[in-house]
Formats: C-alpha cells, sequence, structure tokens
C-alpha cells in the first residue's frame, strides 16, 4: 500500500508530521483542562514541607478527627471568610457559623481562622 505523502520530500513530510503532532498536542491539552475543571480529580495531592508542619501542628492541637481537606478553590467574599486554594488541609472548630448556619463552617487554616463553605470540605 501507498502511503498518501510518499512522493513528498522527506523535510516536507516531517513537517507535516511535525505540525499534526503539534496540533493534536494542543488539542489534548485544551482537553485536559476541560476536564480537569470539569470533574473535581481527588485531592490527597503530595503536601509540600511548610503545609506538612501545618497539618502535623492542626493535629496535634484539634486531633486528626477535626482534619478536612478543601475540594476546590475557595474565595471567601464575606468578613471573616477564608481564601484557601484546593488540597489546603483545615482543622474544624465549629460545623456552624455565628448566625447558626450549618453551611459555614468555622476552620483553622494553621494560622487564619475563618469561615468556608461546608461543602467544599473532605475528612482528611
Amino acid at each position: 500500500p501507498q502511503m498518501p505523502h510518499g512522493r513528498m520530500p522527506l523535510p516536507s513530510f516531517w513537517k507535516l508530521v511535525e505540525d499534526t503532532l503539534q496540533q493534536s498536542g494542543a488539542q489534548l491539552h485544551a482537553f485536559q483542562q476541560t476536564f480537569e475543571t470539569v470533574t473535581p480529580s481527588p485531592v490527597a495531592q503530595p503536601l509540600n514541607p511548610a503545609e506538612e508542619r501545618k497539618v502535623l501542628s492542626l493535629m496535634s492541637k484539634h486531633g486528626p478527627d477535626k482534619l478536612y481537606q478543601v475540594t476546590s478553590n475557595i474565595s471567601g467574599s464575606r468578613d471573616l471568610d477564608l481564601t484557601l486554594q484546593r488540597g489546603q488541609v483545615v482543622a474544624l472548630l465549629q460545623s456552624v457559623d455565628t448566625k447558626g448556619n450549618t453551611n459555614r463552617w468555622l476552620v483553622d487554616a494553621g494560622g487564619p481562622r475563618g469561615f468556608v463553605p461546608a461543602g467544599k470540605l473532605q475528612p482528611y
């Protein structure tokens, strides 16, 4: 069987191959980004040493059963709201806010304390 590019000079052929690969690489990258924003992948990411020390201090202060991990970025909009990155670990102080709202939890983020949406936390 004759390849469709069989009569093409070799440099042009390789250029074509390269362009095609680059194009599909870009498409794959775009798809990957879309995929990552759509599916909340498991957040168990390796923690950096500073974060790890913070987790250990939170654990010793509050106990392991109080630790939660942030499942997606949180940007605090109200006073006393925390802005946290996905993957960060916090300790639960109260599963209710000052107005008795159980959808906002008071957490210790290893220094700053404030409220976060309960729906964006999962047990660590």
